[in-house]
C-alpha cells in the first residue's frame, strides 16, 4: 500500500533572471502525519507549497498528488489540497459571506469542524473581515481552511501573528482536525510552536534535503541534553551555549528518551550535517 500522498519527482524550478530555487529535487510526503518542513529563508519552502497546490508550474520535473500531475490542476485534485500562504487578502464581507462563496469548492466541507474551530478561537460567522487584526484574520483562515476537511491541508508560518493563547489554540484545533486519511504539511521558523505536535520532520536547503525522518527514529538516533558549562560535552554530536550552559546532542547509545530541541537540531543540521546525517545511516 503507498502510505505517501505527495510524490515530488527530479524537480527544477526558478523565478526568472534568479538563481534556480531547485535543481533535480525529489521528495515525498507520508499522509496520516503532520509533517514539519524547515529551511532556512529563501530555501523554497512557500515556493514548494505553491508548486505542490499547482500555483506554480516546475520547469522541469513532476509533482503528483495521490498520482495525478498537480499543474494540470485538475477539479477534483484542487478539491483535496487547501494551502494556508504566509500573507492572504481576505474581501471587505462578513466571514459567513466568505464561508457561502468558498465552501462549495470542497465537497468535504464540514460544517461542525467550522464550528468547533470557532468556538476553539473564540470567533464567529457574524465577524466582518476587514474589521480584524492580522492574528484575528489568520485564525479566522484557518478555520475555513481547517473545515475545508481536505486530505492535504498547507500551512505557511501559521503562528505568524497569534499571541500566546492563541498559539496554544492553534495546536489544540491541528491536533483535533488529524486523522489517519490526512496530512498536514506545516512550514515555519517558529518551530517551538509546533514541536510537540509533529509526526515527521523534513529540512530542506533548496535542492538538498538534510533531514526527512520521523520522530520515533530522531528520538531514537539522537538523545538533547541541557548541560551545565562546566560539564564534560566528550562525543557530543553538537553544541550550542544557552542561557543555563549548553544545549547538546548525542548519539543516542544507550536507547535514552529525551524531548527533541526542533530548534537545536535544526541548528545542529546546518552546521554539523554529516555528523548527523552518518547516525541515520547506521
Amino acid at each position: 500500500m503507498d502510505t505517501t500522498f505527495v510524490n515530488i519527482d527530479k524537480l527544477s524550478f526558478g523565478y526568472k533572471s534568479k538563481t534556480p530555487i531547485f535543481q533535480n529535487f525529489s521528495l515525498s510526503f507520508p499522509t496520516g502525519q503532520i509533517i514539519g518542513l524547515l529551511g532556512k529563508n529563501g530555501t523554497g519552502k512557500s515556493t514548494l507549497f505553491y508548486l505542490i497546490s499547482g500555483l506554480l508550474r516546475p520547469k522541469a520535473g513532476l509533482i503528483t498528488y495521490k498520482g495525478t500531475d498537480t499543474k494540470k490542476r485538475l477539479p477534483q485534485t484542487l478539491a483535496d489540497i487547501c494551502l494556508v500562504p504566509e500573507e492572504f487578502f481576505l474581501p471587505n464581507i462578513k466571514f459567513k459571506e466568505f464561508i457561502r462563496l468558498n465552501a462549495a469548492f470542497y465537497p468535504h466541507f464540514s460544517r461542525e469542524l467550522l464550528q468547533s474551530c470557532l468556538s476553539d478561537f473564540d470567533l464567529s460567522e457574524d465577524i466582518h473581515l476587514q474589521e480584524l487584526s492580522m492574528g484575528q484574520k489568520k485564525k479566522a483562515y484557518m478555520c475555513f481552511a481547517l473545515a475545508t476537511n481536505t486530505p492535504l491541508l498547507l500551512m505557511d508560518e501559521p503562528t505568524n501573528g497569534l499571541d500566546i493563547p492563541s498559539k496554544s489554540q492553534f495546536r489544540k484545533v491541528i491536533a483535533s482536525c488529524m486523522s489517519e486519511d490526512k496530512s498536514i504539511i506545516i512550514s515555519t521558523h517558529q518551530v517551538r510552536d509546533i514541536d510537540r505536535m509533529l509526526d515527521h520532520i523534513t529540512i530542506i536547503d533548496q535542492s538538498q534535503i538534510l533531514l526527512d525522518q520521523p520522530i520515533e527514529r530522531i528520538s531514537e538516533k539522537l538523545l538533547f541534553c541541557e548541560q551545565g558549562i562546566k560539564e564534560p560535552t566528550d562525543n557530543a554530536l553538537y553544541i550550542q551555549p544557552s542561557t543555563s550552559g549548553n544545549s547538546v546532542i548525542y548519539s543516542n547509545t544507550y536507547k535514552e528518551e529525551s524531548p527533541i530541541n526542533l530548534e537545536l537540531l535544526f541548528n545542529a543540521m546546518l552546521t554539523e550535517r554529516q555528523k548527523l546525517t552518518d547516525i541515520f545511516t547506521d
